[in-house]
């Protein structure tokens, strides 16, 4: 089963600036944005909805002018899908995530003097900068903007963590972010590279700092969604290895 990460899952929506429980799932909201992939719900552990809770979690999302979009590990509450599915909720995405323990991390060795240098933020120029290497890095699925810097130094001042590296001109190269433990374990997310400076070492270079990072903060381990084989490559060689699937799911209007 997989109880660290749902178990994480819940955990993470309950830090969210609006929280809402219902019918045995857990909905995080941030005014300051309407994106899907931030308002999202994941059931509790063993969560065993009926039709009436499923309709209770959608209506959180419609008051709210949202759309019902769930995360979770279908393994930790094995009766959600069914219920989903019986409300007209389809299937987004199943995505394996890797896991990384102490144990298993292997820092990147840098290719001379030459490596990239991984950084932490500490100025709003460089939140911004972040923010802005990252929506570059995911063509636009995001917008940069002052509420998703202000996102980042929450992150990292709450006890989780960004890391980056620094392009020639002051700018942000590539970097990515991971959330404070919680449950024994980390979610290390957004691990971005903008297209000129891929190939350099840049991913691996931060994902494994931030995973240093958050054993140094006590957590037993840190986990990741990967987007292909090519950065499956990436992680695996600093030491992630397949735990898991999570599995996302929506409810169109």
């Amino acid at each position: 089963m997989d109880t660290p990460v749902q178990s994480f899952a819940v955990a993470n929506l309950r830090r969210r600036p609006v929280v809402v429980e219902a019918g045995g799932f857990v909905v995080g909201f941030d005014p300051d944005t309407t994106s899907p992939y931030i308002n999202y719900a994941t059931p509790l552990l063993g969560a065993a909805p009926t039709g009436s809770d499923v309709a209770a979690l959608v209506a959180a999302f419609r008051e709210r002018g949202l759309k019902p979009r769930l995360e979770f590990a279908p393994d930790g509450a094995p009766a959600v899908e069914p219920a989903l599915r019986a409300a007209g909720f389809t299937v987004e995405a199943v995505h394996e995530y890797l896991v990384c323990t102490p144990g298993s991390l292997r820092m990147p060795q840098a290719d001379g003097a030459s490596g990239p240098v991984v950084e932490t933020p500490d100025s709003d120029a460089d939140y911004s900068a972040v923010d802005a290497a990252l929506a570059e890095a995911f063509s636009g699925e995001f917008a940069s903007s002052p509420e998703g810097a202000n996102r980042l130094r929450r992150n990292q001042e709450s006890g989780g963590a960004v890391r980056f590296v620094r392009a020639p001109d002051g700018s942000c190269a590539g970097g990515a972010t991971c959330s404070a433990p919680a449950v024994g374990t980390s979610e290390l997310a957004g691990v971005g590279t903008r297209p000129a400076f891929r190939g350099r070492g840049i991913a691996a270079a931060v994902t494994a700092a931030l995973a240093e990072a958050m054993f140094h903060k006590g957590a037993d381990s840190v986990w990741l969604e990967y987007s292909g084989d090519g950065s499956r490559r990436v992680y695996e060689r600093i030491g992630f290895h397949p735990q898991g699937t999570r599995l996302y799911m929506s409810l169109e209007s």
